[in-house]
């Protein structure tokens, strides 16, 4: 557990079901694997999930989900996670939560045969970048979205901190190349900011919804391209990038983002992590790096 992250009970979740949404009292709840970093879930019933934040820097996802995916929901193709309901402190938990649809499907794995996602991955992605503003936020600081030269200071002090246990010279001119590349030229486009397979649910091999908004704002759709090394072979790769149609540009700033989260990650995490997880994430940077260009 990290500094400031708290465990939540099966027996705090139905107190809280039980004071502040009665009409859902009879309904069972079942803890879910902590699959993910920031949030507790918990299944109700056959339809719902409660959605808890588990550390204080998750807990403004509780607003950003209320505010925006009701709006946003009707322009995607698939179905996220709008809330249904947001709850308030209670019950020994300090914070507000939300009640989510429950949605079927499973996340993809590596290895299978991606091609059919990759397009319907890219057709959400599209969709996302094509929705009005509406006045959202706009990504600000290092957040993934910003101009990536704005992570180029952080990315390097990374790569000098990791020292001899990464191939410093290859990824330091991978950088350099992501850094060469042009800027975003367009307005902010919406972002969902976090596609890792995790968020992603699929059935018999398409796309049937994607969950975690957490990284939900606008800026450069750059940041998008992630799963392109994170989860595709070559041929669903290749499907994903002509299916999205983004130039050159904005290919290369993609597999940058890929490098500057991956080194920012290990370098701050490295005596937090297991071996088995640093040795994962070196041969993942090694691989974006000798097959960016493929």
């Amino acid at each position: 557990m990290r500094p400031g992250e708290i465990v939540v009970a099966v027996e705090q979740v139905c107190a809280l079901i039980e004071e502040q949404f009665p009409e859902w009292s009879d309904l069972p709840v079942v803890a879910l694997p902590l699959s993910g970093t920031d949030n507790a879930l918990f299944r109700l019933g056959d339809r719902l999930t409660v959605r808890l934040p588990r550390a204080p820097w998750a807990v403004d996802q509780v607003a950003t989900d209320a505010s925006w995916l009701p709006r946003l929901a009707p322009h995607l193709p698939v179905p996220v996670p709008a809330p249904v309901a947001v709850g308030r402190p209670g019950a020994d938990y300090p914070w507000p939560w939300t009640v989510v649809p429950w949605l079927e499907g499973r996340n993809p794995q590596a290895g299978e045969d991606l091609v059919d996602l990759a397009v319907d991955l890219a057709g959400f992605v599209r969709a996302m970048i094509a929705i009005e503003p509406m006045g959202a936020p706009v990504k600000d600081g290092i957040e993934r979205g910003v101009p990536l030269g704005w992570r180029d200071e952080l990315t390097r002090r990374s790569i000098a901190a990791l020292g001899d246990r990464i191939d410093g010279r290859a990824v330091g001119a991978a950088w350099d190349e992501a850094m060469a590349a042009d800027e975003w030229p367009g307005p902010p486009l919406w972002l969902h900011g976090d596609l890792l397979e995790g968020n992603l649910l699929v059935d018999r091999g398409r796309l049937t919804g994607v969950i975690d908004f957490g990284g939900l704002g606008r800026g450069d759709p750059a940041v998008e391209l992630r799963p392109a090394w994170s989860l595709f072979d070559a041929r669903a790769r290749a499907a994903y990038r002509e299916a999205l149609g983004f130039d050159e540009a904005t290919w290369v700033r993609g597999w940058g983002w890929v490098l500057s989260v991956s080194l920012y990650w290990l370098a701050d995490l490295w005596d937090s992590i297991s071996p088995d997880d640093r040795e994962e994430t070196i041969r993942y940077i090694d691989h974006v790096v000798r097959h960016r260009h493929d």
